[in-house]
């Protein structure tokens, strides 16, 4: 059931094309889209803006606690930040608007996720990236703020760590 639904919103009108630099694969490309501007506040109340990420290849997870697929790829992208943060990988999971922000808090403290999470309170965020509806939905963003890939479902995780690799090496 998981995989035919995963293939259903894969094949959803408007959910995988958004004109973001899909057609770049695994390899260097240089007609990336700019990845939007947005602030955001972490759990723990400090702020940032997106901006503060360039230099760094960022992983930003759209996510909700009641998604069975976004809980299930947790310890996933828990071991892909200890792997590559110590290289330049920030993670930020952003969970949806409507995910009760006691449940992210509670979820977020008792798997001890090691990285940064999101509130999207208001939908900026989600309305920014082509208003993501679907979760998980992932975008890996280069080093230069330009996103690199849109996946949406769970991420295979050796293609995934494949395409780190090489934008970990870009400059």
């Amino acid at each position: 059931p998981d995989l035919a639904r995963r293939k259903l919103v894969l094949a959803m009108p408007g959910v995988t094309g958004l004109g973001l630099g899909l057609g770049c694969g695994l390899s260097a490309c240089s007609s990336r889209e700019p990845a939007p501007r947005f602030e955001y506040t972490l759990l723990d109340g400090s702020t940032a803006t997106s901006a503060a990420q360039r230099g760094q290849v960022l992983l930003l997870n759209f996510w909700a606690t009641s998604c069975a697929i976004c809980v299930a790829e947790m310890p996933g992208l828990a071991a892909t930040h200890q792997r590559y943060a110590p290289r330049g990988l920030q993670i930020l999971a952003v969970a949806m608007k409507n995910d009760p922000p006691a449940y992210v808090s509670d979820f977020a403290q008792s798997r001890r996720l090691p990285f940064g999470v999101v509130i999207d309170n208001t939908g900026a965020i989600a309305r920014s990236f082509g208003d993501v509806a679907v979760t998980p939905t992932t975008f890996v963003i280069d080093k230069h703020g330009a996103v690199a890939k849109k996946l949406v479902g769970a991420p295979d995780f050796s293609s995934l760590h494949a395409l780190l690799e090489k934008l970990l090496a870009e400059a």
